[in-house]
């Protein structure tokens, strides 16, 4: 229990002679030293022989061997994420978006009203099959080149012993350097892995994929040049529209359903250059690259779209 300090000073109070006296269970008095009454007593020897037996017991012993083995690995773990942490740089926070004046021929040149200068993006890694060979990431190479570097480097995973031409003509023309003035960049790992869908990773820590080439060509919109950026433009709908029926036509499994598609999708372009307009927008890009990946198309295609592939 509580000990309370002591309230009332001690000294001898006469008590009434009428009533019958209690010993007192809490403190007894010899020769002016207090000791711990007999009910104390018994609880503390109690948890000296309980003590006393958890210690000897060979579980207990068994139990502090493996928490110590358990601190033990976290410490390494730490040790490790530590490491992981200062390879990846992620204690370096990005600076402010810097803005950078553009002269009339570097306008003329680049067709934008301003430019804005990123600084560099965390890695990301995009896993592929050879098979569905991700068209897009190409495209968005080349129309970014002078205005966002993507530097890819392509490995292969164990599951694919062997890559076909196509994939390997890919491969060599997404991986090729190019001189650039770009005033961004981002690194890209492409992996040939059999997997059933076009994922990537964006995050170093979180192993939270994006799936989908249509959704990848987003996402690189959104971190690429601000004049690709079509959120804020009045067709914004329009061109997810676009990109919504790519990554249906991706994934449907009759003819019948991809003809509808084809038509929805002709219907979008109509007599237009682009899908934007008399400018080309990442719809375009999305749009080659599912059309490039149906095979035997060329027959169902309607005339425009057949004019505009």
């Amino acid at each position: 229990m509580y000990e309370l300090k002591r309230i009332i000073p001690k000294f001898d109070i006469e008590l009434p002679t009428c009533m019958y006296t209690v010993k007192n269970h809490s403190l007894i008095e010899i020769n002016d030293k207090t000791e711990v009454s007999d009910s104390n007593r018994i609880i503390r020897n109690i948890k000296r022989q309980i003590e006393n037996i958890l210690k000897n017991s060979p579980e207990m012993a068994a139990l502090e061997a493996r928490q110590a083995k358990l601190f033990k690995q976290l410490e390494e773990l730490k040790k490790q994420l530590m490491g992981i942490k200062d390879t990846l740089h992620l204690c370096q926070k990005p600076g402010p978006q810097q803005k950078t004046k553009v002269g009339k021929a570097d306008k003329a040149n680049l067709d934008v009203e301003d430019v804005t200068v990123f600084e560099p993006l965390h890695d990301i890694v995009i896993n592929a099959h050879p098979d569905f060979i991700p068209y897009g990431l190409l495209a968005m190479k080349n129309v970014f080149k002078d205005l966002f570097d993507i530097n890819v480097t392509v490995h292969s995973h164990s599951t694919i012993p062997k890559l076909s031409q196509e994939a390997l003509d890919f491969q060599e023309a997404v991986t090729k350097k190019c001189e650039t003035k770009a005033r961004g960049s981002v690194n890209v790992t492409m992996i040939w892995k059999n997997c059933e869908h076009t994922e990537m990773i964006s995050s170093p820590t979180m192993y939270i994929p994006i799936y989908g080439e249509v959704n990848i060509i987003r996402y690189l919109a959104r971190v690429g040049p601000k004049c690709y950026r079509y959120e804020e433009t009045f067709i914004a709908n329009e061109i997810d529209i676009v990109l919504d029926i790519c990554y249906q036509l991706l994934r449907c499994s009759t003819a019948k359903a991809r003809l509808n598609l084809l038509r929805s999708l002709s219907s979008r372009l109509l007599k237009q250059e682009f899908f934007g307009g008399d400018k080309i927008c990442i719809a375009d890009v999305a749009a080659c690259s599912t059309l490039k990946r149906l095979p035997k198309i060329e027959k169902d295609l309607p005339d425009n779209l057949r004019k505009w592939h």
